[in-house]
């Protein structure tokens, strides 16, 4: 059966052929994430037994498909239809990049596969129950399986005995090439520039005004004021949502059906503008791939640190600067009427950038930011050598605060129940935060050097060219070069702190009068 999407007309016989078999896996990969945004916003709970059904069925049958011999065959036609191209030909790169998917997923058998997509549906339903409880243990039995099927998952695809470890094998789904060892390495001397910053600032002689993050607006205004912002960035709402869940994600199906979702705060605008910021930058990384390659690695991000690079982007460089706060402050009159008059946009930029360890990653600022990821990395790493079990992650979660952020976890829901990627079989993933925080910051270095005036056009509302560099130097790209690759090719560096580091002194310093 033909492909929904055409071949690229342009593309060698072969390259078309085996494009068109790989596009069907992925055609129904795409449905899957329709039904889970829908399993997180619309969904009633009664729905979900067979919602998990229904997600089994589709990865039983993406598998089928994304393993089919008759793809293997297609794509070694194509390889030696595309042997002459440059490596960053798009014929090329789609072929190289699904040769990696199909090695990958030929590794893993398909009753694995449906396994891992029935418990991930029904452990969120229980994560998101035991969240609201503060109950881990209604939540550890359904950690213990996930965390099982990821070793099985990582034996699957194999990794280095002599000088990795399990968790390897997993990180590489979410960042190709990703390793323990190489993050320990960015970790490390991050966390050791990081908190002594930190400790200067808990201690400095000034306290800015955080007194507008605790000042009630009304949760719909909130939600209208969002959307305004996320609109005016440049996120399409023709191609798009941004709806309400318990865990801000972004999702869809391709570049013209995107998902996002926030949540909101009714004492603290800053919480839900910034998580749909976040969201935004996300969104308009899958807008802006090129809708000629839809279901193709040259229609698909790189990795999700690049990913993340551009939510921390929207949310930071830009959303927490003093340009951005003096636009949204003057818009918020046609929004709130009257509610923030009490506030100049000054007090706001203070606000957006108060530094005060908190429980809470997705709310935390950017100093500590990092540390709570962190923790997550060590935990779910240890988890997976077994190291940790699953019955002992409470205490260890807690520990790990009090080391790293000096703080006491009052209870499950404010600890190690926080955050929907384990329930949801995601495991390797939270180091990509950190990543892309970090490519975040050199990527808009980069931007301002290249476009003069960026900064002050954001005072104006003025975000297009900021827009325009990302989606023709990231989005477009597609699968084109692995991240740090990427990074060289933007940037003319290999991703390190130095560019975040500026970003951050160069704010709180002035501002605590350190």
């Amino acid at each position: 059966m033909p492909s929904a999407a055409a071949a690229n007309p342009a593309s060698p016989p072969a390259v078309q052929a085996a494009m068109s078999l790989a596009r069907e896996s992925r055609l129904l990969a795409s449905s899957a994430s329709i039904l889970g945004w829908d399993q997180e916003t619309m969904m009633p709970s009664g729905g979900l037994e067979h919602r998990a059904r229904q997600l089994a069925q589709l990865a039983r049958l993406e598998h089928g498909m994304a393993t089919d011999p008759r793809l293997g065959d297609a794509l070694s036609a194509a390889e030696a239809e595309v042997a002459s191209l440059p490596e960053t030909h798009p014929d090329r790169v789609n072929v190289r990049e699904c040769r990696r998917d199909y090695d990958k997923a030929t590794k893993l058998p398909a009753d694995l596969v449906e396994e891992l997509a029935s418990v991930a549906s029904i452990a969120q339903h229980e994560w998101a129950e035991a969240r609201k409880a503060s109950d881990f243990a209604r939540f550890r039995p359904w950690l213990e399986r996930i965390v099982e099927l990821n070793r099985r998952k990582a034996d699957c695809f194999g990794w280095d005995r002599a000088d990795g470890e399990r968790w390897d094998a997993l990180a590489d789904s979410f960042e190709p090439g990703c390793t323990a060892k190489h993050v320990s390495g960015v970790f490390g001397p991050l966390r050791e520039r990081l908190v002594p910053l930190i400790e200067a600032v808990r201690t400095a002689p000034r306290r800015p005004d955080g007194r507008f993050n605790d000042h009630p607006m009304d949760i719909d205004a909130q939600e209208r004021f969002g959307r305004f912002v996320c609109g005016a960035l440049g996120f399409d709402f023709a191609r798009g949502r941004l709806d309400r869940s318990t865990h801000p994600f972004c999702g869809g199906s391709h570049c013209n059906d995107v998902r996002m979702t926030s949540r909101y705060s009714e004492r603290c605008l800053l919480d839900g503008l910034g998580s749909s910021m976040h969201e935004t930058g996300h969104g308009m990384y899958e807008q802006g791939l090129d809708p000629a390659w839809i279901s193709t690695p040259m229609g698909e991000a790189v990795s999700l640190s690049i990913h993340e690079s551009q939510s921390r982007l929207w949310e930071n460089q830009v959303g927490r600067g003093m340009p951005f706060c003096t636009w949204a402050k003057a818009q918020m009159g046609r929004h709130f009427g009257t509610a923030a008059d009490g506030f100049t946009a000054a007090q706001v930029y203070e606000a957006a950038n108060m530094v005060e360890p908190g429980f809470i990653r997705v709310d935390a600022d950017e100093a500590t930011y990092n540390l709570h990821v962190m923790v997550r990395f060590e935990l779910e790493r240890a988890m997976i050598s077994g190291a940790l079990e699953a019955k002992d992650l409470p205490g260890e979660w807690n520990r790990l605060y009090k080391e790293y952020l000096g703080l006491t976890v009052p209870d499950d829901r404010r600890g190690c129940l926080q955050d929907v990627h384990w329930s949801g079989g995601m495991i390797g993933y939270f180091p990509t935060y950190t990543l892309g925080t970090l490519y975040a910051a050199q990527f808009f270095e980069t931007a301002r050097e290249a476009i003069p005036g960026l900064e002050e056009g954001f005072a104006r509302g003025e975000f297009r060219a900021l827009r325009d560099w990302l989606n023709a130097n990231i989005h477009r790209q597609g699968r084109r070069w692995l991240s740090d690759d990427l990074c060289r090719q933007v940037t003319g560096k290999t991703l390190g702190a130095d560019a975040f580091l500026r970003h951050l002194e160069g704010k709180l310093r002035p501002m605590y009068g350190i």
